[in-house]
């Protein structure tokens, strides 16, 4: 196995993942083929072709009401031949939507195959099915706060600095 190619593979994945939670809808779009096929939910959400998929994320996660941390871990990637690869991913997931204080939680397994166009590796299929998803709403939580946020905070804490008065 060639490890510079397995470690292609692994920041692909990771570029998907960061562009996914920061929403650089133009970054995703070259983690696909372009011919890419995704199946959310264990299929209750499917898209072909890059446009579609990255549509739908945009639609479904655009809002910067919708806060997302997406990790995942434990990859196997297998090797299929020159330019093909397959890869299993378990995720970890949390979601927090403000605009209906909620928040999900949940785990799942990512299944991908992956193709190399033009010496870059790209998404050819990815879909994961959830091991489990729990919602909660957040106001059961007595003082939870959200005291930093990407776009209304720019990212900084609210919490005063150590030792200031």
């Amino acid at each position: 196995m060639d490890l510079v190619e397995l470690e292609a593979v692994k920041r692909l994945k990771y570029r998907y993942l960061r562009c996914l939670d920061l929403k650089l809808w133009d970054e995703i779009r070259e983690c696909f083929t372009e011919d890419a096929t995704a199946a959310y939910s264990g299929g209750k959400y499917a898209f072909r072709g890059r446009e579609a998929i990255v549509a739908f994320l945009e639609r479904a996660m655009g809002a910067t009401t919708f806060l997302s941390s997406h990790r995942v871990h434990h990859p196997e990637i297998h090797f299929e031949g020159d330019g093909e690869a397959r890869g299993t991913w378990a995720l970890d997931d949390v979601v927090i939507e403000t605009r209906f204080g909620i928040t999900i939680r949940g785990a799942a397994f990512y299944e991908d195959r992956y193709r190399k166009e033009g010496g870059v590796w790209r998404i050819a299929e990815t879909g994961y099915r959830r091991v489990f998803e729990e919602v909660f709403p957040r106001a059961s939580i007595a003082g939870l706060e959200l005291t930093a946020h990407w776009w209304e905070t720019k990212g900084q804490s609210r919490l005063p600095a150590p030792g200031a008065e």
